[in-house]
């Protein structure tokens, strides 16, 4: 077997080998070039192929299983590892117990009895009352407008929600419109649609009437130029 600084020989390499294979696990020493591990021991738990890695000699150290090279380990002398026996400590002489001597009372004063703790009743504050949490409303959808105009001889309807405009101002038939002040039970409004109907309606009768006579000028001209012809 090789010493401790020398590392592992070819025939101790083998001979670890043939013991893996019989199921030992043979005790190495770390030697010098393995580091701060030197002189600590370990088992050898398994051969790698040494044309893959120089390192092909895992040793068990501890809860780890570590690659090293035959230069790092050595052939453990017998005994290596174990834990020395501790020695026991040696008894103590026992020393013979010198009896108390006993003290001298002069005088004894007598003890003071002991008041109990009076335990006072403390009355129990009302919790103070809660205040009633307001229920919180959800919040429903914007308010629907919906509006009916007159302006320059012509009726529109127009709808907004909110702020955001559903229906642009659009043109209605007078009795549509009437139709819609109709529903609205308001005699004022009512009266103000009826007289602007009577308003429209008188106009249009001139502007028929003041048609007819012109159209009535156009006839007779026209005849008076088939004559003619």
């Amino acid at each position: 077997m090789g010493a401790a600084g020398q590392g592992l020989s070819t025939d101790e390499v083998q001979s670890i080998r043939e013991a893996l294979a019989a199921g030992r696990k043979p005790k190495v020493v770390f030697t010098a070039s393995a580091g701060q591990i030197a002189g600590q021991v370990g088992q050898v738990v398994g051969l790698t192929d040494p044309a893959v890695s120089d390192e092909f000699v895992v040793v068990r150290f501890g809860r780890d299983e570590l690659p090293f090279s035959p230069a790092d380990v050595a052939v453990a002398p017998r005994g290596a590892g174990r834990k020395a026996a501790e020695p026991q400590p040696e008894p103590q002489e026992q020393v013979p117990a010198v009896p108390a001597e006993p003290e001298f009372v002069l005088d004894r004063v007598p003890q003071q009895r002991r008041e109990e703790p009076k335990v006072e009743a403390v009355e129990a504050k009302p919790a103070p009352a809660r205040r009633p949490v307001k229920a919180v409303k959800p919040k429903g959808p914007a308010g629907l407008t919906v509006t009916l105009a007159y302006a320059d001889g012509e009726w529109t309807v127009a709808a907004q929600q909110g702020s955001k405009s559903l229906a642009k101002p659009y043109v209605v038939k007078p009795a549509e419109a009437l139709r819609m002040v109709a529903l609205v039970d308001v005699p004022g409004v009512q009266e103000a649609v009826e007289q602007i109907m009577a308003a429209e309606r008188a106009e249009a009768e001139q502007q028929a009437e003041k048609l007819r006579a012109e159209l009535a000028e156009i006839e007779a001209r026209l005849a008076e130029l088939r004559e003619a012809h």
